[in-house]
C-alpha cells in the first residue's frame, strides 16, 4: 500500500497556504539518521510538519517536490511513520520554554555535549550500603562538574563507543 499523491499534496498546499512552514519532514527508515542537533534544531524552527507513510510509503513524487527532510529514528522499520513522528515531536517539544520545569536542565541531558549523561543519585547518601560519590556531597562545584565530565565520558567510551569522539 502506498499513499496516493493526491490527497497528501492537497493536504500539504491547504496547510502551507494557510502559513510557512520551515520544514515538511517525511518520517522514513532512509531518511538521515535523527540526532539531538536536529531536535535541537527543530526546536529553533516555527513551524513544521511532520508527513507519515504508511506500509510502503509514500509516492515518490511527493519525496522529489515537497519534502523538505526525509529522517529515520533508526535502522529498522515500523508499519508506519506515526510512532517515529511522536518520538520526534517529544525531543523538540521538551526543549520548548515552559515545556519541562528545569529548562537548563535539558541542556544537560545525553546527546547535547554527544556525550551520554553522567550517574545521577538522590538521597539518602547511603542505602544498603550502596553509596553516592563523596565527591557529589562535597559541595565543590568545580570538582563535582569536572567529575561529571569524566563521569561522561568513560560512560560513552563504555556503552556507546560509536558516538565517542575524543575528549
Amino acid at each position: 500500500m502506498v499513499m496516493k499523491i493526491e490527497p497528501v499534496y492537497y493536504a500539504l498546499k491547504d496547510l502551507t497556504d494557510k502559513r510557512k512552514y520551515d520544514e515538511i519532514v517525511y518520517t522514513s527508515p532512509d531518511g538521515e539518521l535523527f540526532t539531538q542537533r536536529i531536535a535541537n534544531y527543530f526546536a529553533t524552527l516555527d513551524n513544521i510538519i511532520i508527513l507519515c507513510g504508511h506500509y510502503k510509503g509514500i509516492d515518490e513524487r511527493i519525496r522529489e517536490h515537497l519534502i523538505t527532510r526525509e529522517i529515520s529514528i533508526g535502522d529498522y522499520v515500523l508499519t508506519g511513520g506515526e510512532l517515529a513522528a511522536a518520538v520526534i515531536t517529544d525531543s523538540i517539544a521538551r526543549l520548548l520554554p515552559g515545556a519541562i520545569s528545569d529548562g537548563i536542565s535539558a541542556l544537560t541531558d545525553s546527546f547535547q555535549d554527544d556525550l551520554l549523561a553522567p550517574p545521577v543519585y538522590t538521597r539518602p547518601a547511603e542505602f544498603l550500603g550502596w553509596k553516592v560519590p563523596d565527591i557529589l556531597l562535597s559541595g565543590n562545584t568545580k570538582e563535582i562538574e569536572n567529575w561529571r565530565h569524566e563521569q561522561s565520558v568513560e560512560r560513552t567510551k563504555k556503552k556507546r563507543p560509536g558516538l565517542f569522539k575524543c575528549y
